[in-house]
């Protein structure tokens, strides 16, 4: 679906294309602020930059009573804008907002179809297709609809449109589940790529406003309370230019979806008045700083939970049918720890005897070649090793057989949890660790409440492709902020020299393959490794020391 390679870029460079706003809180101005403060930020580890252009196609009279006038720019103007840009600042996401009249539209598909046949990387487009301003009045002149849905749409990678917008595109009024679905199917046939229809305006669940994403194969659904505030111009300029940063920052689809949701929900909370009281609408959302409060983001609809039950979700593609069939279960065992510390991950009973004899005391084995009894009798000797050791010993996959021969603790991937039955191991009071990739992954599992968070791949690794699932440092520390209570693990690519990094985010535990089966000397890694995280406890317990004086 997407153009870009989803590692997280050091420099990127995004364009709007958008009107402006002379109250400053929607159009050209909404979006550079969004951009801008979602594109540079100070981290753990580094700055990350991201380059914000702009073309503007209209100059809006407006305010907090409605739009006075509309000045709609030449296309000699907006074509003067782009060349300039294009000579020394291609992007690699183009954010398209208000386009005033026919001639706008065709121009900029004409100029978008050009940039997607010749450019290196070819720009993913995101349209917000607006045409109505927050205080009122049209934008855009009647007949457009026709053009846009002809010349544009067919271009557009992501389109965000509200309830209204979805009943002019597709004659589908939403006030139901299967009414998004439909409506969605419906976009997807214009040519677009994926759509997220937002739900800030459709009432299918009380006091929820529930968005719904999907590209046609994967489907995402978010539920957030409503936010009681009449503060709120400029949401849709701010939430897909919000996206269009995250995405030329290289987050995934699913993940910008999730952190511009909360990036809304933290500027609706945070907005302030400053419209007069007899206006449509009295102030605009407030574009912050980098969403870190869990409490702003909204929860993932999984199938079968507590929250789906109550506002009548049901899943409907065929892999979460197939989840929800398994049944929904939380509460894990405990790891009795809030941190696993060094975590090595191994392949063979060999490896495993050799390190836990180093006094480790977490471990993974990770069985790929062996079957059938060969493969029962290596689960039993690890479970007997780890036993012997007292070691938290986890399996991977193997869940049946884990439960079988009374494992300490299961590991089991995305795609597994869909299969397990999760209930048979809580039952059989085995821990469960669980692997994720992102925010979104986060958000969801995090309502299984497993024994522990796997968060990977930190780097690339050796042992397998994470290509579009590298996080990277600074992506930890935010999931990390966002999981004060379940233990996290942290793994991918982390050697000797990366680990005092990833441990600076406070992850608390490091999973390690090669880094200590390849090392000339595996027990002097273990050591340390051990080193490192025993250096990372102090430095922490410092800092609390320091603050609690601080406070006195």
């Amino acid at each position: 679906m997407s153009q870009l390679t989803q590692y997280k870029n050091d420099k990127a460079t995004v364009w709007t294309i958008a009107g402006s706003d002379c109250t400053g809180g929607a159009g050209i101005q909404a979006d550079t602020k969004t951009m801008h403060n979602l594109g540079l930020f100070v981290s753990t580890s580094s700055v990350i930059g991201l380059e914000v252009c702009s073309v503007i196609t209209a100059v809006t009279a407006q305010n907090s009573f409605g739009v006075e006038q509309i000045n709609a720019m030449s296309q000699d103007v907006i074509l003067s804008q782009i060349n300039a840009l294009e000579q020394e600042k291609p992007a690699s996401v183009i954010k398209i907002g208000l386009l005033a009249n026919k001639q706008q539209v065709e121009l900029i598909a004409q100029q978008i179809t050009r940039f997607k046949n010749n450019w290196v990387i070819k720009p993913f487009i995101v349209y917000d297709p607006v045409a109505v301003a927050s205080s009122g009045g049209n934008l855009t002149e009647d007949d457009i609809l026709p053009t846009i849905k002809e010349k544009l749409l067919p271009l557009v990678d992501l389109l965000t449109p509200n309830g209204k917008e979805v009943q002019k595109l597709t004659g589908v009024f939403a006030f139901s589940w299967d009414c998004l679905t439909t409506a969605a199917e419906k976009i997807l046939a214009l040519g677009v790529g994926a759509t997220i229809i937002k739900g800030g305006h459709i009432e299918i669940a009380e006091n929820k406003s529930i968005d719904f994403c999907t590209d046609g194969k994967q489907e995402y659904w978010l539920s957030s309370d409503r936010i009681n505030t009449q503060n709120s111009h400029g949401t849709g300029c701010t939430f897909a230019s919000a996206l269009a940063a995250l995405l030329a920052l290289g987050y995934a689809l699913k993940d910008a979806f999730v952190i511009a949701k909360a990036y809304i929900n933290q500027g609706l909370k945070i907005s302030k008045q400053l419209g007069d009281n007899r206006a449509l609408f009295k102030g605009a959302v407030c574009q912050g700083a980098w969403p870190n409060d869990i409490n702003d983001y909204p929860e993932v609809l999984v199938a079968g939970s507590k929250l789906a039950e109550s506002i009548g979700w049901t899943a409907s593609k065929e892999d979460q049918k197939q989840e929800q069939h398994q049944g929904f279960c939380s509460d894990f065992a405990s790891v009795e720890t809030d941190k696993l510390g060094l975590y090595p991950v191994v392949d063979s009973i060999a490896w495993l005897e050799r390190l836990l004899k180093t006094g480790v005391s977490t471990i993974q084995y990770r069985e790929k070649k062996l079957t059938g009894d060969e493969l029962e009798l290596a689960i039993q000797q690890a479970i007997a090793l780890g036993k012997q050791y007292k070691a938290k010993l986890f399996i991977n996959d193997y869940w049946q057989l884990a439960i079988k021969h009374k494992a300490y603790g299961i590991h089991l991937g995305q795609e597994d949890i869909q299969t397990a039955d999760l209930s048979a191991i809580k039952k059989a009071g085995v821990r469960l660790g669980i692997s994720t990739h992102g925010h979104y992954e986060l958000l969801k599992i995090k309502q299984y409440k497993p024994s522990y968070l796997a968060v990977g791949a930190i780097f690339p690794t050796k042992t397998k492709d994470m290509t579009g699932q590298i996080q990277g440092v600074d992506t930890l520390a935010h999931l990390v902020k966002l999981n004060p209570t379940i233990p996290m693990v942290a793994i991918g690519g982390i050697t000797l020299e990366k680990a005092p990094s990833v441990l600076a985010t406070n992850a608390g535990s490091i999973a390690v393959v090669t880094a200590i089966t390849e090392a000339d000397d595996p027990e002097c890694a273990v050591q340390e490794f051990q080193q490192i995280l025993q250096q990372q406890h102090l430095f922490q317990q410092q800092q609390l020391l320091q603050q609690r004086i601080s406070r006195n």
